[in-house]
């Protein structure tokens, strides 16, 4: 077994291993770092000698670490006498289990005592079983700063003593926004990715939705869960239409949509089925928003007054400037621009999303829709200059230019804006 086999493994096990491991020594940074020792051991000797069972032996060779570690720590014996003695500690580890130390390995990764960046990186850490070089690849910071994160985060969970537990069920609905929030920024970033030079890491939004599925199968009653799996499914199903061969941005109206992963969308549907049955909260009516667009055969058959309603709905109980932005967009393909730019100039005025490239990315496509070309252009070039996606601001820039050389820029595609689309 290679390098990839040993770190296969580890991203399906990491999990388990470190929940299990947490719940018997009681310190969640001793679990993760025995876990990782025995990742390193493994890369060793796993290329002279596959073990027959990967999981297992990961799971000895770790419990084996955190032994060692306690007994170095002459105060905690009595910690060690229970986790030496304790025969579940030996049991294999079944691949098809699902237990409650998942679910609380992510309640405890994304503990409100954490920044949200902490509890990102943790998470991804942790639940995901990603590198430290990962995480910090994913989301373009230095190494050494996803490192401090983590390192933080472990100190402030052991200080604060929080229990690695299930919370009970009602302080559970409370965190729960929490770890979905994290999952959410996990995929969004995955999706389009806020900057560097490529506009989607498949990578970051798939290890989302893994976690997300996770979680529905620990968490079936709770529709919001099943929502926010339904958003990520439906919006993935677009990855293989969203770039071209060299990586550059496909716009809606351009995609083939018998590229888009009908897999995908039939699971995205069946997930947005389960979180309608008690009525859809922000993730749900996101999804049945990403639902519209998958169901649809072209942007111009696209049911965009349904999709307004759904961002009225939206707005109502989850209001945000990028939600009204949103709704601009679809008002102005279900109505037309000029109701849509009224919209966007009313959040200027309230400086509702100062700094985003997006807002005059919109104003500017409603612009140039209205046929005020030099304003348009002007839009279009602030946007690119505020974007710090490349691949995105190559987009702009060549609407810009077109606009420029009095080419036809009203080519209605307003899909890579909406939040589903």
């Amino acid at each position: 077994m290679g390098t990839a086999d040993v770190e296969a493994v580890w991203r399906i096990e990491s999990a388990r291993i470190v929940a299990a491991l947490t719940r018997f020594t009681g310190d969640f940074g001793l679990a993760e770092d025995a876990a990782q020792e025995a990742v390193a051991e493994a890369l060793v000797s796993w290329p002279r000698a596959a073990p027959a069972n990967p999981a297992g032996w990961l799971m000895a060779t770790a419990r084996r670490r955190a032994i060692d570690a306690i007994r170095r720590r002459t105060a905690l014996q009595d910690r060690y006498a229970l986790l030496a003695a304790d025969p579940a500690v030996d049991e294999e580890i079944d691949p098809d289990r699902i237990d409650d130390d998942v679910l609380a390995l992510m309640f405890v990764s994304c503990h409100p005592v954490l920044s949200p960046p902490a509890r990102v990186a943790l998470t991804l850490r942790v639940v995901g079983g990603l590198s430290s070089e990962e995480i910090a690849r994913a989301f373009l910071v230095p190494v050494p700063t996803v490192q401090a994160r983590i390192t933080r985060a472990k100190k402030t969970i052991a200080a604060a003593g929080v229990p690695f537990e299930l919370p009970a069920a009602g302080e559970r609905r409370e965190r729960l926004g929490g770890v979905l929030s994290v999952l959410y920024v996990i995929f969004t970033e995955g999706s389009t990715a806020t900057s560097g030079d490529r506009l989607l890491r498949p990578d970051l939004a798939y290890e989302a939705i893994r976690l997300a599925r996770t979680l529905a199968a620990l968490q079936p009653d709770e529709p919001e869960v099943h929502g926010l799996l339904a958003l990520c499914e439906l919006t993935a199903a677009r990855f293989p239409a969203r770039t071209g061969p060299d990586g550059s941005p496909v716009l809606l109206e351009d995609q083939d949509r018998r590229l888009w992963d009908l897999s995908a969308i039939r699971r995205g549907l069946a997930a947005l089925a389960t979180a309608s049955t008690r009525g859809l909260g922000p993730y749900g009516l996101q999804a049945a928003i990403a639902a519209a667009h998958a169901s649809a055969p072209s942007v111009e058959a696209t049911d965009w007054d349904r999709i307004v309603v759904l961002y009225e709905a939206l707005g109502r109980i989850a209001p945000s400037p990028v939600v009204e932005l949103n709704r601009a967009v679809a008002v102005a393909m279900a109505s037309g621009p000029a109701q849509a730019l009224a919209m966007v100039d009313e959040l200027i005025a309230m400086d509702r999303l100062p700094g985003s490239h997006l807002v005059p990315t919109v104003r500017g496509e409603l612009l140039a829709r209205l046929g005020r070309r030099p304003e348009a252009r002007a839009e279009l070039e602030l946007a690119a200059r505020l974007c710090a996606n490349q691949r995105e601001r190559s987009v702009l820039l060549r609407k810009a230019a077109a606009l420029q050389d009095h080419e036809d820029a009203d080519d209605g595609d307003f899909g890579g804006l909406a939040f589903c689309g």
